[in-house]
């Protein structure tokens, strides 16, 4: 670690890892809820958890975006972070603001939440993913000023790099259209014109300015490949994100009362939306063969590499395979759906803030990477969340299939609740996928506790030394 408020990351990445666990703990929750229908009711409702479930992802990855700036920004800028002060105070205000909010979501019904948080004066809830209350919603707000204020005296105060700027560029625009959370007019078409503004508008672009800035500075790291050469791809890589994400936000306005000018636009740039996802794996996979030194986090590599892979397959080809209008007509909010959403926030944002977490960590405590047999336990962790959620995604799709032909395709279509009893099997193999990838989760966290074998000991001690 260059520079010693770097270490400011620290408590954003534990607090992400900590978030990510109570995350999948109530997927698991959610998939037991839809086989056996009154599993933890009425303690959680399934409405609860899945407000939980979704919320808490949506914080997690903020922590870790959060952590990772924190932690490479000073290093590209070449000079510590601004306020390492102010990026602690941040971090508390918005652990202790979202501990509270899911509090509020798990004791108190979510009608009187909205009450006592003074909905009725402003209100801005009761829509998803942004079920939080107002008043977090401001604070979420606070936290994200403050955060670019810090980042951004960092980087013009000093070195200026295609990575510092892109990454800057994205967390500008997760700032920016969090605000559109705050409109909520009363027209429904309107609502959700202006709702995926937020929603798309940050997965499915300026999180990838995110992503695409991450992945360029670990393989900048640990490829040792020139700057210039990586900075050119990135350039592409966002112009493409750009281009087809901001115009492919139509692929969400085909039925919500739009003009039907929406259903080509969509269509045609959503169709190009896996591009920029395929052009990011080429880009990983070049910078790794043309490498110029064998770094020793290979655990590292490893999610470098697979970030682009899932990313690809997640967002880019199980996008694709829904997102054409005709094709939409008959799968929209489907298990499809629920397909392509799992394995694309795996491969494009969870594993890249899981592939910071595993370069910055050593780094941050005087190692150029973890031990051997730590790595080995880490890589197996890889594959078990990784295999595991690709299982996911084929039982979901297979559920997604089934219900299209049974109950919007077919000539003789069955009610909803007939054909989610006939899927169920599927349900139930998700269950069992989700257990495995809970089981990877831990093993990564147990990954950072392995100890060095005593063949390793003297080697790592010198290292650190």
């Amino acid at each position: 670690m260059k520079y010693p408020s770097q270490a400011v990351a620290k408590p954003y990445f534990v607090a992400a890892i900590a978030l990510f666990i109570v995350q999948i703990a109530f997927g698991l929750i959610l998939g037991m809820q839809y086989v056996v229908g009154d599993f933890l009711f009425p303690e959680i409702p399934f409405n609860v958890a899945r407000m939980v479930h979704t919320n808490l992802l949506i914080v997690w990855l903020l922590f870790g975006f959060f952590g990772a700036a924190y932690y490479l920004v000073p290093e590209e800028a070449q000079r510590d972070l601004y306020s390492p002060k102010l990026a602690t105070i941040l971090f508390w205000v918005f652990l202790v603001a979202g501990g509270l909010t899911v509090l509020g979501y798990l004791l108190v019904p979510y009608a009187t939440l909205a009450e006592i948080t003074g909905n009725r004066f402003f209100p801005t809830m009761g829509r998803e993913f942004l079920e939080q209350p107002t008043i977090t919603k401001i604070g979420i707000v606070i936290v994200a000023l403050g955060f670019l204020y810090n980042i951004s005296m960092t980087v013009l105060s000093g070195r200026k790099t295609v990575v510092n700027v892109v990454l800057l560029s994205g967390l500008i625009g997760l700032a920016l259209f969090f605000l559109f959370a705050f409109y909520n007019p009363v027209n429904l078409v309107d609502d959700k014109y202006y709702w995926w503004w937020v929603v798309h508008l940050w997965v499915e672009g300026v999180w990838e300015l995110i992503l695409g800035a991450i992945l360029a500075y670990v393989l900048i790291k640990t490829t040792g490949v020139d700057r210039e050469v990586i900075e050119k791809w990135l350039y592409i890589i966002i112009a493409m994100t750009l281009i087809t994400g901001i115009i492919g936000t139509g692929h969400h306005y085909y039925w919500i009362g739009t003009p039907v000018y929406w259903q080509w636009w969509g269509s045609i740039f959503s169709a190009l939306e896996p591009i920029p996802f395929f052009m990011m794996t080429v880009f990983a996979f070049n910078m790794v063969n043309q490498r110029r030194r064998d770094h020793p986090n290979k655990a590292a590599v490893l999610w470098a590499m697979g970030t682009a892979v899932m990313a690809f397959l997640g967002a880019g080809v199980w996008g694709f395979l829904h997102t054409l209008s005709p094709v939409n007509f008959y799968t929209h909010g489907t298990q499809i759906t629920a397909a392509h959403g799992h394995m694309a926030f795996y491969g494009a944002y969870v594993m890249i803030v899981l592939t910071i977490i595993s370069y910055a960590w050593p780094k941050m405590h005087g190692r150029e990477a973890a031990n051997p047999r730590a790595q080995v336990v880490e890589m197996w962790s890889f594959w078990l969340m990784s295999v595991s959620m690709v299982f996911i995604t084929l039982f979901l799709t297979a559920a997604g299939v089934l219900q299209v032909w049974m109950q919007r395709y077919s000539e003789t279509p069955e009610p909803f609740m007939v054909v989610q009893e006939k899927i169920a099997l599927f349900y139930w193999m998700r269950e069992a996928a989700g257990v495995v990838f809970m089981v990877g989760l831990l093993v990564y966290v147990a990954s950072f506790f392995v100890k060095p074998g005593a063949a390793e000991a003297p080697a790592a001690a010198e290292a650190q030394a």
